[in-house]
């Protein structure tokens, strides 16, 4: 497949990479080269089966308009874009184009999700809390992961209310801690990534999902067909 990488960031970079072994052909656009998403016209676009956005969360709204209005389909890594998320879905119901977004592509995050979901149902009555920690040059706080998990949690235990800290430290891939507490104990919940690779994998296995389909996907509901 032929993958068009937005994003010559950390994660971005590793996306190719990670493309590049499994077998792909990639091109690696940088923001400074597609300003306003200028890159992004109908003939560039046609020749891709994928894109894969890790931009900024202003670039990624740009990219993702670009994109969807030519029948493109679209992988999103980007957070801190989801209060456009609606005119997203719209835009790629209208064109019949593809997108595929999430908050994190790690798999072992989709886990936590999963596990999250069973903590907050089984500990009725307990006070939850979740602490994030990333690299002190990511953009936006708190991270998409632990609005993702607070979603969840407060979803699937009526009522409750979970508070987020964030800290921002180093070189730090990413931590996500959920904690519920008791007056008698404490149940935790951690997932610590070691390098961004997980959440790069993810993403390239998301693009081969999409390709050649039309809809629109949270990760969260594709993650078993992988």
């Amino acid at each position: 497949m032929l993958f068009l990488v937005l994003g010559r960031g950390k994660t971005g970079s590793l996306v190719a990479q990670v493309a590049h072994e499994r077998g792909h052909s990639v091109r690696v656009v940088g923001e400074e080269e597609n300003r306003h998403a200028a890159a992004l016209t109908a003939p560039v676009l046609a020749g891709f089966d994928a894109v894969i956005d890790f931009t900024t969360p202003q670039a990624a709204v740009e990219n993702m308009r670009a994109c969807l209005a030519n029948g493109t389909r679209v992988v999103v890594g980007t957070t801190g874009w989801y209060s456009q998320l609606e005119d997203m879905k719209a835009l790629c119901a209208r064109r019949q184009a593809a997108l595929l977004y999430s908050t994190n592509f790690s798999v072992g995050v989709q886990i936590l999700f999963r596990l999250a979901r069973e903590l907050a149902v089984a500990a009725h009555g307990y006070r939850f809390s979740i602490t994030e920690t990333h690299h002190a040059s990511k953009k936006d706080a708190p991270s998409g992961t632990a609005l993702s998990l607070k979603k969840i949690i407060e979803a699937a235990s009526p009522g409750t209310s979970v508070e987020i800290t964030s800290k921002r430290e180093g070189e730090v891939p990413g931590i996500h801690e959920i904690e519920a507490r008791s007056d008698y104990d404490v149940l935790s919940l951690k997932h610590e990534a070691h390098s961004r690779r997980g959440f790069a994998e993810g993403a390239v296995r998301a693009a081969e999902w999409i390709a050649g389909k039309t809809g629109c996907w949270d990760f969260q509901e594709i993650v078993g067909q992988l």
